[in-house]
């Protein structure tokens, strides 16, 4: 967590001092920096799906569970995403009424550029049929085992995620009304992570209607909110191999599902969709997607909604397991 904080920092130093050097020698410094960094940030987001794709293809245990565990697991995790947009629309709704004066003066530049990057079919398929592409290429390597490995045994993934979050600090410190716009949200959306864990149970009783598990089962895969390391040790320890076997991969999915579709999610449901989808993952790997599809506005609060939602993991994630023992 400290570390994912301090390349956000650094990055948000590096942009405000863009802008400061630039007041200073009259140099357009801002606009050539930020054209660079969303190349980059664009680039980085290729790979760390590249990378996901390699890890997925080289675990044989997920690659041989994907026909029978994984129809299961894809239902649970897109009727607890499903959950999650529906319910972060409703609280979109209700704090947008709730912004009184505000909302009428809401810089232009703001909803233009949430619209520009969730509107535009073409565009949004354009950008995540490449997406995809980057993360099939990396799961056959991995699976037909192309990739060298000391790659898998690197932390190519983690400096690859660092380099991610320094380019979103940077492109917040480039923003000259990044403050106006992070105080002009509403205090309900402090409400967010509880929409989130409220979308993802509803999720999991609406799959458990249609799977042969118990409740307490569903519930618990759901709680681990995108996070897929975490969920399936636990699981794993309290529930047996092939329920946690569940959880890693329907976590994995729910990642991928707000990595692919975040704009397809706030073009539909609003702003908060990609960042209540997410889960536990939008104050990291989720982050710079977010970033780019609903505009830094949004940044602080997808950070507060990632730690919060991260802290209650090993929490419910346990008490269902052990409630339905």
């Amino acid at each position: 967590m400290f570390i994912i904080i301090l390349f956000i920092l650094l990055g948000v130093l590096s942009g405000w001092g863009c802008r400061k050097c630039e007041a200073r020698c009259h140099v357009a410094l801002s606009s050539f920096v930020g054209r660079w960094q969303g190349r980059l940030l664009t680039g980085l987001i290729w790979l760390l799906l590249f990378l996901l794709g390699i890890e997925v293809g080289s675990n044989r245990m997920i690659v041989r569970s994907l026909p029978t565990l994984g129809v299961e697991a894809l239902l649970l995790s897109v009727a607890g995403t499903l959950g999650c947009c529906l319910l972060a629309w409703a609280l979109w709704k209700t704090a947008k009424r709730g912004e009184g004066k505000y909302a009428n003066t809401k810089s232009a530049k703001d909803s233009n550029e949430t619209k520009a990057a969730s509107s535009g079919g073409l565009a949004v398929m354009k950008g995540s049929l490449i997406v995809v592409g980057f993360f099939v290429l990396g799961l056959c390597g991995g699976m037909e085992k192309l990739i060298p490995g000391w790659l898998l045994e690197s932390d190519v993934s983690f400096v690859a995620l660092c380099g991610l979050l320094y380019f979103v600090g940077i492109g917040i410190g480039l923003n000259p009304e990044i403050k106006q716009e992070v105080r002009s949200l509403s205090p309900r959306l402090a409400l967010l992570p509880v929409v989130t864990i409220a979308g993802s149970w509803a999720g999991a009783l609406l799959a458990w209607g249609l799977l042969h598990r118990m409740l307490s089962d569903c519930m618990a895969i759901n709680s681990g909110f995108a996070y897929y390391s975490l969920s399936s040790i636990f699981i794993t320890e309290y529930r047996g191999a092939e329920l946690g076997t569940i959880a890693l991969l329907a976590n994995i999915i729910r990642e991928m599902i707000t990595l692919l579709g975040a704009p397809l999610m706030a073009r539909w449901f609003g702003p908060l969709a990609p960042i209540s989808a997410g889960g536990a993952t939008t104050m990291d790997t989720t982050l710079p997607i977010i970033s780019q599809t609903v505009g830094q506005r949004y940044v602080a609060l997808s950070i507060y909604h990632g730690f919060v939602v991260d802290f209650t993991v090993p929490f419910l994630v346990s008490w269902w397991c052990v409630w339905g023992s």
